[in-house]
């Protein structure tokens, strides 16, 4: 069931190309005469090969990803400034699953520099491709935190800020019942749960097994990703029935 994964798929040409230059260095490795100079040349080149298929492959994933990101309901009040922010907490309880989901991941760097803090995120793709920011900010030396305390606040507050800005993240007012936590991202209806349950008995092993690492089970399924989702699931029932 390769097709419901299609953002992860290699570009055909990109690929075709990279795999085409391995094969001619495979063959010049075997051959006692080949020029050396020639050999670099041909690693660099299936070097770059593979750096742009996986640049390809964060940006088409980064792009898919986008469409699943939704506003981070804002979970916590400054006691100072009375105004509302999504703690960092709250932000990768909504961003982990959807970032697993399309082969992300991300990880932090803190320095502690003369002028501050330099905190540089770095946003990973399972395809080998990452980007990264860096924010230099000042300690946090506010009222009643000592010198552990004000390192520790300059890094949350590092670490949130660079998340936002590497995946594009709004935040907003929460709408959940009780004020607290971050807004859930809505799955499918019960109803559509069951059509999908219905399709996926039909499927092969293969595409059965394909479904439930990246959905779960069909009511984990988002709610955004239901029409894209059943088109293909309808397409992997035909082929395994001889529709």
């Amino acid at each position: 069931m390769g097709e419901i994964i299609q953002h992860q798929d290699q570009p055909v040409s990109v690929q075709t190309e990279s795999t085409t230059i391995l094969q001619v260095i495979q063959r010049a490795a075997a051959d006692p005469q080949c020029d050396i100079e020639k050999m670099e040349r041909l690693m660099a080149m299936h070097e770059r090969m593979q750096a742009k298929t996986a640049e390809q492959m964060f940006n088409a994933a980064m792009a898919a990803m986008q469409c699943d990101i939704p506003t981070v309901g804002e979970d916590a009040q400054n006691t100072h400034t009375k105004n509302s922010y999504a703690t960092l907490d709250g932000i990768n309880h909504i961003l982990k699953p959807i970032m697993q989901r399309h082969g992300f991941a991300i990880t932090f760097k803190v320095d502690h520099q003369s002028s501050g803090i330099s905190v540089t995120g770095i946003l990973m793709h399972s395809a080998g491709h990452r980007e990264q920011t860096t924010l230099l900010l000042p300690i946090d030396t506010g009222p009643g935190r000592n010198a552990v305390q004000a390192v520790g606040s300059s890094t949350t507050y590092g670490k949130r800020y660079v998340m936002c800005a590497l995946l594009n993240i709004t935040t907003g007012d929460a709408r959940d019942d009780d004020g607290v936590g971050a807004e859930s991202y809505p799955t499918v209806t019960d109803a559509q749960a069951k059509q999908l349950a219905g399709l996926l008995a039909k499927c092969s092993e293969k595409a059965r097994n394909a479904f439930s690492a990246m959905h779960g089970e069909p009511a984990g399924v988002l709610r955004s990703d239901f029409d894209r989702v059943l088109a293909m699931l309808s397409k992997s029932a035909r082929q395994a029935t001889g529709e």
